[in-house]
């Protein structure tokens, strides 16, 4: 299979749409510019607030998204696969949902996603989080198809839900993408472990593009986008600002990994356990 160069983009987005397509824009221009083939955007990358009223009144109908319509010009001005880590669209009038896209350097869209798994939290600080008060929840895993090979499409808290990761590999997933807006409290205890777990138990390379710093509505995000090979080495990181980092990949390298090490061969069906009731 044909090599190529990735970016994942680490963005500081807040709740100027306008501003937010600029940085966008600018950063997706430099990724070009270093020969990068796969651009990848984070979570809610055209808008992030910690309330769930501005999401809301900031998102649109996938056809009306002016995000995506600035998306698609970039991927075909660029000539470039853009994978836009998630935008808020408009699926009825009281919940949106939290969709993923993958645009071909035409400018059309390959593959969407809809997160699957919903964050409803309390965190260690004690601050609550109801993202299903909000959002939608997609119902359908998805593999898109590249040049270079297969892509499994997730979104941030999927990333905890190591069942769904599996089912892409055994799709036929080379690549796992999982943009988001990590939690800087989660992040500092389980972003590198979570996603280089789901490296090595996939034998597939991982791909995280994240949000950083300080956004309106007390939300606060990790940053340290990654890109990890399919042995679960970190082959590329970014710190706590917004930038670009980049590596070349090869789905080679999965194929050889999986020959020596064949674990998705190696599943087996077995029976669950009973219940402590059923048990006695």
């Amino acid at each position: 299979m044909p090599a190529f160069k990735a970016a994942c983009v680490q963005l500081n987005s807040g709740n100027d749409l306008d501003a937010n397509l600029r940085s966008i824009a600018a950063a997706v221009g430099e990724a070009a510019g270093q020969g990068a083939h796969l651009v990848m955007l984070p979570e809610y990358a055209a808008l992030l607030d910690g309330s769930g009223r501005v999401m809301r009144e900031n998102s649109f109908p996938e056809d009306r998204h002016p995000a995506l319509k600035v998306c698609s010009e970039l991927a075909r001005n660029h000539a470039l696969h853009l994978l836009v880590g998630s935008l808020t669209i408009q699926v009825d009038d009281e919940r949106m949902a939290n969709r993923s896209f993958l645009l071909a350097p035409d400018g059309s869209t390959i593959a969407s996603y809809d997160k699957i798994h919903m964050f409803d939290v309390t965190l260690p600080s004690g601050k609550v989080i109801r993202e299903s008060s909000a959002y939608q929840p997609g119902d359908r895993a998805v593999v898109a198809q590249t040049p270079w090979g297969t892509l499994g499409m997730t979104v941030c808290y999927d990333l905890r839900f190591p069942h769904l990761f599996r089912a892409l590999a055994m799709a036929g997933a080379h690549f796992l993408a999982v943009p988001s807006s990590f939690q800087r409290e989660t992040g500092v205890a389980h972003w590198h472990s979570l996603l280089r777990a789901r490296a090595i138990e996939n034998l597939a390379y991982v791909f995280a593009p994240a949000m950083c710093g300080e956004h309106p509505g007390n939300r606060s995000t990790y940053g340290h986008s990654l890109i990890i090979d399919p042995w679960g080495k970190i082959i590329a990181e970014l710190g706590t600002e917004p930038g670009i980092c980049y590596a070349e990949i090869n789905a080679d390298a999965v194929l050889k990994v999986r020959g020596m090490l064949p674990a998705l061969t190696h599943d087996r069906p077995f029976a669950l356990p009973q219940t402590g009731a059923a048990a006695g």
